[in-house]
């Protein structure tokens, strides 16, 4: 099964893509995984990317596209993956086709994760990290710390990341809006799409897309 995971920041898509590749026994390929081991392990995609990052510019498509392509062309994807955060754009959803159909494979679904905009607002902007380890997450409503502003695990300090402020998520909203939403309707008149709620707990949003899935594709 080759599947596309969309949806906005805070939709909870890389907790669902792991537990979906896993129910699904295929690998589940990130563009941040894509960057890391490209970049760690000093591939000339890699040395590209950080060219990149370091001057504070976007990666460009066609560099996203070849570490996409490297790694689908990997023996563990010979039987389907599931992407996430790959493609982000429409121009990026049109070099992937090209790049199945140069093997003769297709998409089977793309998975939209849909959640209300205040919703992520909420879930982002009410995280709180641990100072000593990253790992260590609360939030100020679904995860409350017993002591608040210290971490239950080390007794760090839990502080607010820039990139989790409000008006930082609003904007990063307004960039999924122009930039990634737009691959939806792409996708939807090849008729791929599948929605579902993305509200309620972990395991729940994962049953409601594996039946979506089935459904959708079969048992592939």
């Amino acid at each position: 099964m080759r599947i596309v995971l969309v949806g906005p920041p805070g939709a909870g898509k890389g907790t669902q893509a792991a537990f979906l590749a896993k129910n699904l026994g295929i690998p589940h390929i990130s563009t941040g995984d894509l960057f890391r081991a490209n970049i760690s392990q000093g591939t000339e995609l890699g040395k590209q990317a950080k060219a990149y990052m370091d001057a504070g510019k976007l990666v460009p498509d066609e560099v996203t596209i070849g570490m996409a392509k490297d790694r689908m062309e990997q023996p563990d994807a010979a039987n389907g993956f599931l992407l996430d955060g790959f493609p982000r754009n429409v121009s990026q959803a049109e070099a992937l086709d090209e790049m199945l159909k140069a093997e003769a494979m297709k998409l089977d679904a793309v998975l939209d994760l849909e959640v209300p905009e205040d919703e992520v607002v909420k879930r982002i902007a009410g995280r709180r990290i641990c100072r000593n380890d990253s790992s260590h997450v609360f939030h100020v409503t679904y995860k409350q710390p017993k002591q608040e502003g210290v971490c239950d695990v080390c007794g760090g300090e839990l502080y607010q990341r820039d990139d989790d402020s409000e008006e930082t998520v609003r904007t990063r909203l307004e960039v999924y809006h122009t930039q990634t939403e737009p691959i939806i309707d792409y996708y939807a008149r090849q008729g791929l799409v599948v929605t579902i709620s993305a509200l309620g707990k972990v395991e729940e949003v994962t049953g409601r897309a594996m039946e979506a899935l089935k459904s959708k594709v079969g048992d592939k």
